[in-house]
């Protein structure tokens, strides 16, 4: 214990009165403006006509169906049933509780009207949101340090954390940097390097890419995560809700990038995006 790290860290980054102002509220919004930035520059590499209407509607359509069904999807997942009997608790986003799988099927979900509003094909405007997404998952893990939540089991090296509080006094896993890393820093690069190629990669091959490592890095982590108190593990002592959820996602990436090879659009010309 004596060499242990500990965090003791404010989630609060500012406090005027009765305007308080969470690093958790910062992260998301760093990185939805990032998000917003990347598939702006990412459109015109592809030499796509994403104007800041255009933009705008998509952020939008996205940041509605990220909260709504990140939200949404902890209540069903992770509720156990409390919100079906407090239905209205839904709607107590201050009380916190947010789902990245409920929150990336929203998106996907908001995708579908922001293609149709801006008329830009539905798998290219995933594409394109597949490559911003692991700069909001960063600044996302790196609040949950912050916060102290979502923190790893106990471990005995040398950068376990202290996190105290329900976490107790042991070192463990700083599992929300691990997730920082693979889910935001890795994947970025890897996808940021493929979309150089001009023209794109057929479509679908990024979003496929990216539902295929997050679901693996995911899975990974949640053996060394602590899971959610209220769920327990779901069999043995080490089946977590978060991997039965990753699972889906990595089937779905592995049929996108097949469909993807097997239909080639981008080949065809840039017009086919």
């Amino acid at each position: 214990m004596l060499n242990a790290l500990y965090q003791a860290l404010d989630p609060v980054a500012l406090s005027l009165g009765p305007l308080v102002i969470r690093w958790y509220g910062i992260a998301y919004l760093v990185g939805f403006l990032l998000a917003a930035f990347i598939i702006y520059r990412v459109a015109r590499h592809w030499k796509l006509s994403v104007d800041v209407d255009s933009l705008l509607t998509i952020m939008i359509c996205v940041i509605a169906g990220i909260l709504l069904g990140a939200r949404l999807g902890y209540c069903l997942f992770y509720g156990q049933g409390y919100y079906l009997e407090n239905p209205l608790k839904m709607l107590a986003f201050n009380e916190g509780g947010m789902s990245f799988h409920g929150g990336l099927v929203g998106a996907l979900i908001a995708g579908v009207v922001a293609a149709k509003l801006t008329h830009i094909p539905y798998l290219t405007l995933a594409d394109l949101g597949a490559i911003a997404a692991p700069v909001g998952l960063f600044f996302g893990r790196l609040a949950n340090f912050v916060n102290g939540e979502l923190w790893g089991a106990p471990t005995d090296l040398p950068w376990g954390v202290v996190f105290g509080g329900a976490a107790g006094d042991m070192p463990r896993h700083p599992s929300q940097l691990y997730e920082a890393l693979l889910e935001g820093i890795v994947i970025f690069c890897i996808l940021l390097v493929l979309a150089r190629k001009v023209p794109p990669r057929p479509r679908g091959t990024f979003i496929g890419i990216f539902l295929i490592l997050y679901g693996a890095f995911r899975i990974l982590i949640e053996f060394v995560r602590q899971p959610d108190a209220q769920l327990g593990y779901l069999f043995g002592d080490w089946l977590t809700m978060g991997m039965v959820l990753s699972v889906p996602l990595v089937l779905v990436g592995v049929a996108l990038l097949s469909y993807a090879r097997i239909r080639q659009l981008p080949e065809e010309g840039t017009t086919a995006l």
